[in-house]
């Protein structure tokens, strides 16, 4: 009996080491204690829990606990539908009462009846986990220190496998990225995921892929402009800043950015425009010396090699320069006579504005235009100054760089009184008129808006609703804006892979990606909603010019829905009236070729 126990137990051992490669510990950051205890009936649900690693697929729309046996209706196979061109977005959910090392996924190809989707365009991201501020009406711009806060799944980490511990959850995000180029019809496959116990989930998924074709991001329409801080990149990856290896992670992770269809590149003109109000400083990218003979020099050498690197990238069509009126009034300047660097406050309407800025716009759109020979596109850019500083922005820079365009985000309707405002951006609740938009439309110009702290839903931090931040490009449709602005898409705090809040800002509020260019739930979902725009916009084109605009009414419907609907009206489904407007448009979608 002794020997066919050990012959026994030799064997399963020799099946266990077979059944599946036996991966090494994993390397990572240890994410934040949950700070919300379990009550008694949820740490019970862990018992009846079955043994092995359990998996499911569960909605996007929802932000599940680390700690807490999630609830999920069974979904044998979950079926997707998009255009030729699009990214899809799924989520896995994992869970287990006892440890589960090397967790890992398998994805085997999406196969059709003439083509297939290979692996490679098909990629699963473990969701990792940071603190945030518990989700409050009254969590704003002014957010206490001794907030609540609250553990929520947001950052998708690049790790192959995964050490999952005892009573824990942990989502996985797909991706799916449709060819342009691919028979329609639907795709069939399987997620298949392990680990080192031997345990195994098979989850088979399929996509519907209409004949439709989605346009390369570059070509996108929906103005999106997310402001990015190229020092922040150096200080959370240890780089030497404007180094070139600082460049190249510069490059890496704004191909995120280019991919979601940025069109704006941000710039600075002399020190830090917002007064360092976030963790990191934005860094001078133009130097300005006084020289000895009083006349003034200005070295772009960073502030050109921004500019070229964003363009390699893929983002191009504007180049935003702030600012004329950074929050204190300072600038800053190297004083060659005095041999050390001397810092003035340069408020509008004093000699000492006119004496700053007419000589740097006079060399700057010289340079612009005459070295770079991208005048055309630059902005000089501003946000949310009073309307007196404005003034006297604009009439310097009418005398002494007429040619140049003006951005702004406004919250006082300045751009009103300005026929060289091409780029404007408001709040999302400030009221504008039909009127507004017909005579930008009619320059070309674009009206975008935005959302900070100071608004509670919808928005996108870390708490928000991963569905809001689809929603938001949804409301660009539905109130006639081009797209949408928002600070900031790398401004991150410490360490934001631990924790996301940040000084007085609601948590989440001053970036969307992380380091080393790993995405989040938030900037996927809002991905997902600009290819929404792009697609209901396609068409509203195409049924508008083929005499078949009667077959837009029920999305035009539900697009009534959102601009009545008001964001605080709690009683309002704003997740129903989101899924009712994605129905819509998947049913306008394979209508299209129809007579």
């Amino acid at each position: 009996m002794k020997f066919r126990s050990l012959f026994m137990a030799l064997l399963s051992a020799a099946f266990m080491v077979g059944c599946a490669e036996q991966l090494p510990p994993v390397e990572t950051f240890v994410e934040a204690e949950d700070p919300t205890p379990l009550t008694a009936e949820e740490q019970a649900e862990w018992d009846n829990v079955k043994s092995g690693l359990n998996g499911a697929w569960a909605t996007i729309d929802s932000l599940y606990s680390r700690s807490i046996v999630p609830q999920v209706a069974p979904v044998k196979t979950l079926r997707l539908s998009g255009w030729k061109g699009e990214r899809l977005s799924a989520q896995i959910l994992l869970w287990s009462k006892d440890a589960a090392d090397g967790v890992r996924v398998e994805v085997a190809p999406l196969k059709g009846d003439k083509d297939e989707v290979p692996t490679e365009r098909i990629q699963a991201r473990f969701v990792r986990y940071t603190l945030a501020d518990k989700s409050d009406a009254h969590c704003l711009c002014n957010r206490k220190t001794d907030h609540p806060a609250v553990l929520v799944p947001d950052m998708l980490d690049s790790l192959a496998h995964f050490d999952m511990a005892a009573q824990t959850v942990r989502p996985v995000w797909l991706t799916v990225y449709l060819p342009m180029f691919m028979d329609a019809g639907v795709y069939k496959s399987k997620i298949t995921i392990t680990d080192n116990n031997c345990d195994k989930v098979r989850l088979p998924f399929e996509v519907e892929v209409v004949e439709e074709c989605l346009n390369e991001p570059m070509d996108w329409d929906f103005h999106l402009d997310l402001w990015q801080h190229p020092a922040a990149v150096a200080r959370a990856e240890g780089l030497e800043l404007w180094s070139d290896e600082h460049f190249e992670a510069i490059k890496r992770n704004c191909r995120l950015l280019q991919a979601a269809g940025q069109k704006v590149i941000t710039t600075t003109l002399n020190k830090d425009p917002w007064n360092h109000q976030c963790y990191d400083a934005y860094e001078d990218m133009i130097k300005w010396t006084l020289k000895k003979d009083g006349t003034w020099s200005y070295d772009y050498t960073i502030f050109d090699k921004v500019i070229k690197t964003m363009m390699d990238v893929g983002i191009y069509r504007y180049i935003n320069c702030y600012s004329m009126l950074p929050w204190n009034y300072e600038l800053d300047y190297f004083d060659e006579a005095k041999g050390e660097k001397v810092t003035v406050k340069a408020k509008p309407g004093t000699p000492m504005f006119e004496k700053m800025w007419g000589p740097f716009l006079t060399d700057f759109y010289r340079h612009i235009d005459e070295d770079l020979m991208i005048a055309s596109s630059v902005n000089i850019a501003a946000d949310e100054r009073e309307p007196e500083d404005m003034d006297e922005a604009i009439r310097v820079l009418n005398k002494y760089a007429p040619d140049l365009h003006f951005a702004m985000a406004d919250n006082k309707y300045s751009f009103r009184k300005y026929n060289n405002v091409r780029d404007v951006c408001i709040a999302l609740r400030q009221p504008i008129g039909q009127e507004d938009f017909d005579l930008r439309q009619k320059t070309n110009y674009i009206t975008t808006y935005y959302v900070c702290c100071s608004t509670h839903f919808p928005n996108t931090l870390t708490y928000s609703q991963p569905f809001e931040a689809e929603l938001l490009p949804w409301l660009s449709l539905a109130k006639g804006f081009d797209g949408m602005l928002r600070w900031a898409y790398n401004s991150w705090p410490e360490n934001p892979q631990y924790d996301s809040r940040f000084a007085k800002f609601a948590s989440g509020d001053t970036y969307f990606i992380y380091p080393y260019a790993r995405s989040s739930i938030r900037f996927e979902r809002l991905i997902d909603g600009i290819e929404a725009y792009e697609k209901a916009k396609m068409l509203m084109y195409d049924f508008t010019v083929s005499n078949r605009a009667e077959r837009l009414e029920p999305l035009n419907k539900v697009l009534e829905r959102m601009r009545t609907t008001k964001p605080q009206d709690k009683e309002q489904p704003w997740n129903q009236i989101l899924h009712d407007a994605i129905k819509a448009l998947d049913d306008i979608s394979r209508r299209n070729g129809e007579n």
